[in-house]
């Protein structure tokens, strides 16, 4: 048994309503008519309207209201709007899946310049005069069945027409957002829009002229939608694109991240997020007419799908896992007992800035694993742990050691200022003015604690140890506060990567996290200013206590130590004893009787 959908019912119960006015028959119902005048009418509307709601391979949409369609293989679906109201100038079709790529084609048979092959795919359509209806068509391009959702979306002549100025893709009127992605950056694309005529009108020209009456006076307003963090499922990003998809729940949902004019470079750069999903969108506003109209949002997760090795699947390697647990233990032990261990605490800082430089040097020239890199970056950091325990251990140079430590509190503070809005502003993007800021405050906060070096040495064992932990939960669990340092790691790795926004999405987790790491920070600081307040500010150096050891061995005769023999002659002298062979204790000369 064939079931209607509920549009389809509702649009012929319209058609009833009309042939029963029309034959003198107004109370008549669909249930009460006569099956002859039913399959009558029925006919009518089949042979007058030519629109059928859904069958086999038709679905019929409606203004506004979201259609989940399945493609199946080798199959083309029609996609129908009908009853168009004449103050309508254009339509945009868009279609959404989460991985797979769908075709929209004008045509049934694609064809080049009249269709697109995308995961965030929409046409445009403008109407002629008297227009009422229109349709397109969707196909599954890879062989299997697509399933996703689309919107028809309705503009009148005095929206803007986005895409209309298009020279670059290969559609006429292209109103698709292209985007690509790499590990350290998102980058979106998309086509000028133009002003919006009337039907029937020619189309205003796009470059001829500059001034209020032309594209130029056009604003694009960029925007961005966080999925839930950590939730690749489909469901939540078809609820996602369903409350973002057009301009007025874009902008109630959505965050705002620039304007560009009609005189900028219609491309944006982000900060790329692997595995957090986020949705773009772009909202053309015609200032003089006070209208505007949506580009189709396209969204990302950063990552493949599809793939096995890397894929969005298998982000959390088992490598990182075991070096950021690792590091997080530490963490925990130099935020609570950093001061009172200090070589402790100056092994896990001189591994923390051997490892970060090395792992910059060592991706920016070589193209070997990741699993090798960051193995190399570990024995790397293992040896700057050493060089800077020993070098206080041989100099024993308090102030040197501390100015060292107290860098690492300051590259986390440069990192947190960056981290927030300030880090967006346009002065930033120029890396010249970036780093000389960025190691301006790197510097001046050791340079700040030279007065207090053990108040300076406290605070960043409780800051930084803090903060260990948190890279180290998010190994197991996403949270955006890994990006205060990421960030300036991609900086670090990525020329390019001046030019993104850097905005991560906040949720509970972060918010979480947030207390996590000022509970643990504030607790390790204040147990260990306790701990240490009757104590001396820092410990000797063992290889000045060794040499003033030996010289008061050399001087003072009546020390007992001043007549222990050397190290060399100790050591050969138990060696005899194991080797020798012991004699009896007891007389060896016979007794006399």
């Amino acid at each position: 048994m064939l079931h209607w959908p509920v549009a389809f019912i509702e649009y012929l119960s319209n058609c009833v309503a009309s042939e029963c006015s029309r034959l003198g028959s107004r109370n008549v119902g669909l249930k009460k008519m006569p099956s002859s005048w039913l399959m009558y009418i029925f006919l009518h509307v089949l042979v007058c309207d030519g629109v059928v709601a859904q069958v086999e391979n038709r679905v019929l949409f409606l203004f506004n209201t979201f259609q989940n369609v399945n493609v199946n293989e080798n199959e083309t679906v029609q996609a129908v709007v009908s009853r168009i109201p004449l103050d309508v100038a254009f339509i945009t079709l868009q279609f959404h899946t989460q991985h797979s790529n769908a075709t929209l084609s004008y045509t049934r048979m694609p064809e080049l310049g009249l269709s697109l092959t995308a995961v965030d795919s929409g046409l445009l359509s403008p109407l002629i005069p008297g227009q009422t209806k229109l349709s397109w068509f969707l196909l599954a391009p890879d062989g299997d069945s697509v399933a996703g959702t689309g919107v028809i979306l309705p503009y009148t002549s005095s929206d803007p027409v986005p895409g209309a100025c298009n020279l670059e893709f290969g559609l006429d009127i292209d109103p698709n957002i292209y985007l690509h992605y790499n590990i350290f950056e998102t980058t979106i694309h998309f086509a000028p829009a133009n002003i919006g005529y009337s039907r029937g009108s020619n189309p205003p020209a796009c470059d001829t002229e500059v001034g209020e009456n032309t594209r130029w006076r056009l604003r694009y307003d960029i925007y961005q939608y966080f999925l839930p963090e950590s939730d690749l499922s489909e469901q939540s990003l078809i609820t996602s694109i369903q409350s973002v998809a057009n301009v007025q729940t874009m902008r109630e949902h959505g965050t705002r991240v620039m304007t560009l004019s009609s005189n900028d470079k219609t491309e944006v750069v982000f900060s790329s997020i692997p595995g957090q999903g986020v949705i773009y969108s772009v909202i053309v506003r015609d200032p003089v007419l006070n209208t505007s109209s949506s580009y189709i949002p396209v969204h990302t997760y950063a990552c493949s799908f599809s793939s096995t090795l890397d894929g969005c699947d298998t982000l959390g390697k088992i490598s990182t896992r075991i070096f950021f647990t690792i590091a997080g233990l530490a963490g925990l032990f130099v935020c609570f007992f950093g001061h009172r261990f200090f070589k402790c605490e100056l092994f896990c800082m001189g591994f923390g800035f051997a490892a970060f430089l090395f792992f910059v040097l060592i991706t920016r020239t070589t193209k070997l694993d990741y699993d090798i890199r960051l193995t190399l970056t570990a024995v790397i950091g293992v040896v700057g742990g050493v060089i800077l325990v020993m070098s206080w251990w041989r100099f024993g140079s308090v102030m040197s050691c501390v100015v060292a430590v107290g860098l690492m509190l300051g590259f986390l503070i440069s990192s947190i200022v960056f981290f927030t809005p300030v880090g967006d502003i346009q002065v930033f993007r120029s890396n010249v003015v970036f780093w000389v800021t960025f190691s301006c405050i790197v510097v001046g906060v050791p340079l700040f604690f030279v007065r207090w070096p053990r108040e300076g040495n406290i605070t960043t064992c409780g800051v930084a140890g803090a903060y260990a932990v948190v890279l180290a939960v998010n190994a197991y669990i996403y949270t955006s506060l890994s990006y205060i340092t990421l960030n300036i790691l991609k900086r670090f790795l990525n020329d390019n990567f001046s030019k993104a926004f850097t905005d991560v999405p906040f949720q509970d987790i972060d918010f979480i996290m947030i207390t996590v790491w000022v509970v643990l920070g504030v607790s390790g600081i204040v147990l260990q200013f306790y701990r240490e307040r009757t104590r001396p500010f820092f410990p000797p150096s063992p290889y000045l206590m060794w040499l003033q050891e030996r010289e008061r061995r050399k001087t003072n005769v009546l020390d007992p130590s001043h007549h222990t023999s050397s190290l060399p002659s100790r050591l050969l002298a138990r060696a005899r004893q194991l080797t020798g062979r012991r004699e009896s204790a007891g007389e060896c000369t016979p007794l006399l009787l």
